[in-house]
């Protein structure tokens, strides 16, 4: 039988909110269910905002609130010449260009489009799609630039990348996806897998890697999670979409596709979900309040807790005020 291996893999420029909990715990409990082992990774490759002192504190969080994970815990950061050696065999494929655009420059070419911001296309994530600035430039004219020195990215020429992956496929390419918010279970079985063809052209010619870091969460995320031999990648629905460029990354490279499982996410009472970026700062505050790990687990939506919402995803009304008590 196939040894089941999921992973929790935050990133350290921020304290752990709720939603890491229960994303974390629901990889836990698909591991446990199944004999399985859940690993701990580190997504420090942001070099500018990952904190030490952040690592500690997810460590010291999870650790409070019953979650252990084998040792050594593996970090990104320390991954960059393994990240580099498969950046370099994309470029050998062709599939990636050099891209100096700056953000303004960008900006600045759809406001000139016809319909300007409002009508130009956005990817599944709400971000304006990539205008394709320097993705037909000629080669002497790339190589000029390249001699210039100017900072550039190096971008995924998506649909060629799409047709190479599915011609080497000898057809579409999918992905199997055994829990998202259709598909949802409360006994996180996987009755209900689904083979979800891969489309990726929406999101247009994604970053993979920068002058200074030669990578992106997407390359590097499929590397380890092929490296660590992760057998079922459970994370939240807010990345199911960037499935789609991932699965092509993985036949370009020819490295095994996980089982995927994205699970619905945890919400304020007003709809909006945790994050960092909104400033929810945390899930310890709770403890300054009195509440034990067990009372918090057990406040959060199944299959985690007990937290009966209206919806599967909505916080319970008392941790959700208890929270905004804390933040407010």
């Amino acid at each position: 039988a196939m040894e089941i291996i999921t992973r929790f893999a935050p990133s350290p420029n921020g304290r752990l909110h709720l939603g890491h909990v229960f994303s974390a715990y629901i990889a836990a409990q698909f591991a446990r269910a199944r004999n399985g082992i859940c690993l701990l990774r580190i997504e420090d490759i942001d070099i500018g905002r990952a904190r030490e002192e952040h690592v500690d504190a997810i460590s010291s969080d999870l650790s409070w609130i019953g979650l252990s994970y084998a040792a050594p815990v593996l970090r990104q950061s320390t991954r960059f010449a393994v990240y580099q050696t498969h950046l370099n065999r994309l470029r050998e494929l062709g599939v990636l260009y050099p891209c100096w655009a700056t953000r303004s420059e960008i900006r600045q070419h759809i406001e000139a489009a016809p319909g300007g911001l409002k009508a130009w296309p956005r990817d599944p994530d709400g971000a304006l799609v990539y205008p394709g600035l320097y993705r037909d430039i000629s080669l002497s004219k790339r190589q000029a630039m390249m001699w210039e020195g100017r900072d550039y990215a190096w971008r995924l020429d998506i649909k060629k990348a799409q047709a190479m992956a599915e011609a080497d496929n000898g057809g579409p390419l999918f992905f199997t996806e055994c829990y998202s918010t259709e598909c949802y279970s409360e006994d996180l079985s996987m009755k209900q897998k689904k083979q979800i063809q891969v489309d990726a052209h929406k999101f247009g010619d994604v970053v993979i890697a920068r002058k200074d870091v030669p990578t992106s969460y997407h390359l590097s995320v499929v590397i380890d999670d092929a490296f660590q031999k992760i057998s079922h990648v459970t994370r939240g629905a807010d990345l199911l979409a960037a499935t789609h460029i991932q699965r092509i990354l993985q036949a370009l490279l020819e490295i095994p596709a996980p089982v995927y499982a994205h699970h619905p996410l945890i919400r304020h009472l007003d709809g909006r979900r945790f994050s960092k970026t909104a400033g929810d700062t945390g899930f310890r505050e709770l403890e300054a309040l009195g509440w034990s790990p067990d009372r918090i687990i057990e406040h959060l939506p199944r299959p985690v807790g007990l937290g009966d919402a209206v919806s599967r995803d909505t916080l319970s009304k008392q941790l959700s005020e208890a929270l905004t008590d804390v933040m407010s």
